[in-house]
C-alpha cells in the first residue's frame, strides 16, 4: 500500500521537446523509484486540467504510459491516479488492469473514481450524465471489476452495464489493490469502505482531513469494515527546491513555457506546497499530523528534474516516517 506515491501530471516541460518528453516520464519514474517512492502514477486525462496548464497541452494515455514504465522499472507499484470510470468499459478495463499486472510483474494497483471533467467528456465524446449517474455507474463498474480481478465469472444486469458470464483470463498475478479517488463523504467515502484498499484524498485542505476520516470511520461501522484494514493517503501538489531562490526560478521557468502571468505565479504558489526543504517539509509532516497513512505528491512546476524529485523523496520520507 501506498506510503510515499510520487505522481506525473504534466507533460509540458521547459527546455525538452515532443518528442523526448517519454524519455524524461521515465527518467522521473526512474528517480522516484530511486528516491524511496513506493510508486508511480499518472493521470486519466486526455486534457490538461485546470490550474496545471491548458486543455490543449499535452496529454498521453495513461494505461499506455503506465505498461511502457513497467518495463523501466522495477519495484515500485504502477497506478492512475485515478481512473475516470466514464472512460472504459468496466469489462475493458479489468482487462487492462490485468494485463498491465502481467507487464509489471505483479505491481499493478487500479486507482478509480467517477469523473469529473465535464469538459474533456463533452469534446471528446464520453457521456458525462449528472452526479448520481457517474456515481451509479462507478458502484456498478466496481460490482464488475472486482469479481474479474479475482478471477471470479461475473453477471449483472445494472441500471447502466450489462455483463453476462463475464470471464477474464488470465487471472492478475497478484491481488490488485483498489483505490478509491475522491473526498466525498456521503458516496465516495462509502463506497471507499464497502469496496476498497485504500483511499486517496484527492482535493481539500489538511483541515479537513479529520472530518474525512471520522466519516470514513462511520461507514465501515455501518458496513461491518475494520477501518484499519483501509490505508488513506493525501493528494499534494509540490514545489520543492535546494532554496528559495532556486524554487522561485524553476517557477519563473515553468511560466515562460505555459504563458503564465504575475496572477498565474501568485496563483501557483497558493496551491502548490512550495519552497525550500524546510518549508517544504513542514508542511507535509503537518499533514501527516492530521491522520493520512500516507502522501502521493507531485511536481507539476519541476518534477521533470530528476534531482528535484530525489529532494522530494528525502523530505517525502522524513514526513512520512
Amino acid at each position: 500500500m501506498t506510503r510515499l506515491g510520487y505522481q506525473i501530471p504534466n507533460y509540458t516541460l521547459p527546455g525538452i521537446e515532443s518528442a523526448d518528453t517519454f524519455a524524461n516520464i521515465v527518467t522521473q519514474a526512474k528517480a522516484a523509484e530511486a528516491a524511496g517512492f513506493d510508486r508511480v502514477m499518472v493521470m486519466d486525462h486526455f486534457y490538461q486540467l485546470p490550474g496545471i496548464g491548458a486543455p490543449h497541452e499535452p496529454m498521453f494515455e495513461c494505461y499506455t504510459m503506465l505498461a511502457a514504465l513497467a518495463q523501466h522499472t522495477e519495484t515500485v507499484r504502477l497506478s492512475a491516479l485515478v481512473t475516470g470510470n466514464t472512460y472504459r468499459h468496466p469489462t475493458l478495463l479489468a482487462k487492462t488492469m490485468t494485463a498491465l499486472d502481467h507487464v509489471s510483474g505483479g505491481r499493478a494497483t487500479l486507482g478509480i473514481g467517477a469523473g469529473w471533467f465535464e469538459l474533456e467528456h463533452d469534446a471528446l465524446g464520453y457521456e458525462f450524465g449528472t452526479f448520481t449517474d457517474r456515481f451509479e455507474k462507478l458502484e456498478e463498474a466496481l460490482q464488475i471489476i472486482l469479481p474479474m480481478l479475482r478471477g471470479e465469472t461475473v453477471s449483472l444486469d445494472g441500471k447502466h452495464y450489462q455483463v453476462s458470464e463475464a470471464v477474464n483470463s488470465p487471472a492478475p498475478i497478484s491481488k490488485v489493490p483498489i483505490m478509491i479517488g475522491g473526498s466525498g463523504e456521503k458516496k465516495t467515502l462509502r463506497m471507499v469502505a464497502q469496496y476498497a484498499d485504500e483511499s486517496n484524498l484527492s482535493s481539500g485542505t489538511i483541515d479537513e482531513i479529520p472530518r474525512k476520516l471520522d466519516a470514513l470511520a462511520a461507514h465501515c461501522e455501518r458496513l461491518g469494515r475494520d477501518r484499519s484494514e483501509i490505508v488513506v493517503t493525501k493528494l499534494q501538489m509540490a514545489l520543492v527546491a535546494p532554496t528559495m531562490e532556486e524554487a522561485e526560478a524553476d517557477l519563473k521557468a515553468m511560466a515562460e513555457v505555459k504563458g503564465w502571468n504575475d496572477e498565474a505565479m501568485d496563483f501557483a504558489k497558493m496551491i502548490l506546497i512550495y519552497g525550500d526543504p524546510d518549508t517544504v517539509g513542514e508542511k507535509l509532516k503537518a499533514c501527516m499530523d492530521m491522520g493520512v497513512d500516507g502522501l502521493t505528491i507531485n511536481l507539476p512546476v519541476n518534477g521533470h528534474n530528476p534531482d528535484r524529485i530525489g529532494l522530494l523523496g528525502e523530505i517525502g520520507l522524513a514526513a512520512t516516517a
